[in-house]
């Protein structure tokens, strides 16, 4: 016998303001065609002025929660993947465990930009395997409007804000390939790529930056390393791209999504797509994609998921998941 960490709810929150891509045409030198072309964005949603990450976040744990029929009080940990915290500390997860009424337990933050919640994921499940918690609530929740530059085309009108979650429980399995929960991650990162998307600003530099980004040369890295971790992560799950049902990508660029299918020998029929309505929302976009895609009616009970995603660092990562 083996401990799984299975996924017993999913929820998603977005804010309320919707911007299409029509609205960047007033700001900018752009178009709604060149947007769509160049990313397969249509519109994404902004946070209200005074809306934080873990007001997102907050609402996306009690969808959440309300899925699995359970409460704060059932939870042992809350694990919150975010670039965008409110505060430089605390935590924006202790945050949401505050305001669920959670008395116990422990929260933290996990900060690996749009791989975010591959990395959450791959600690929430150590913290169930190793039996250092039972119940925990995996969060992605960005608010990266908040550091945009406005001004600048070729970055601004890829992000959005969002949040999603998951809970995951544990379960007794058998070892095998065909139990259900979490089978398999592979995490990864290269300092060396920094330059390629940062923002350039921080606390201990005493400056507010903006995201910056040199746009052909992370499509070149996500593609093949996006490919290369979800092989990796089938391989220690002992399983092959037949058995995918289906693949649940971070969001960033459907240009990305459609290059990563082809390399990794995937139908688009078997790809979960979101970007075109939330944009790019870093650690959000997974858990975010998951949760409409189980309301849409795709992901089913048992079904094999697979779900990569790569950000600043750079960092990329994969996790094999049986719904």
């Amino acid at each position: 016998m083996s401990t799984r960490a299975v996924v017993r709810g999913v929820g998603h929150y977005l804010p309320e303001r919707v911007m299409e891509n029509a609205e960047f045409e007033t700001m900018l030198d752009t178009t709604d065609e060149w947007i769509r072309t160049r990313s397969g964005i249509e519109r994404r949603h902004i946070a209200a002025e005074g809306q934080t990450t873990s007001d997102l976040a907050l609402r996306a744990a009690q969808a959440a929660l309300a899925d699995a029929g359970m409460e704060a009080a059932d939870l042992d940990a809350i694990v919150l993947a975010t670039s965008t915290a409110d505060l430089t500390f605390p935590s924006a997860a202790t945050m949401v465990q505050a305001a669920l009424g959670m008395q116990g337990g422990f929260a933290f933050d996990v900060q690996a930009v749009c791989a975010g919640f591959v990395y959450a994921l791959a600690n929430a499940d150590a913290l169930i395997v190793s039996g250092q918690a039972k119940r925990v609530l995996v969060i992605g929740a960005e608010t990266f409007s908040r550091i945009l530059d406005w001004t600048d085309r070729a970055t601004c009108v890829l992000f959005g804000d969002g949040a999603g979650a998951l809970l995951l429980e544990a379960a007794p399995g058998t070892g095998a390939p065909s139990d259900r929960g979490i089978l398999a991650t592979d995490l990864n990162s290269d300092g060396r790529h920094r330059d390629l998307l940062y923002v350039d600003g921080g606390v201990s530099t005493q400056t507010t930056g903006v995201l910056k980004m040199e746009g052909k040369e992370v499509f070149r890295h996500a593609v093949e390393k996006l490919a290369a971790t979800a092989d990796a992560a089938l391989e220690k799950a002992g399983l092959r791209h037949d058995d995918v049902d289906w693949v649940v990508p971070h969001q960033a660029n459907i240009r990305i999504i459609k290059s990563t299918a082809k390399k990794l020998g995937t139908p688009m029929e078997k790809v979960v797509v979101t970007v075109q309505d939330h944009g790019n929302t870093s650690a959000a976009s997974i858990p975010l994609a998951l949760s409409v895609g189980a309301a849409r009616g795709q992901i089913k009970r048992g079904d094999l998921i697979v779900t990569e995603a790569i950000g600043g660092g750079l960092a990329w990562g994969a996790v094999v998941l049986r719904w």
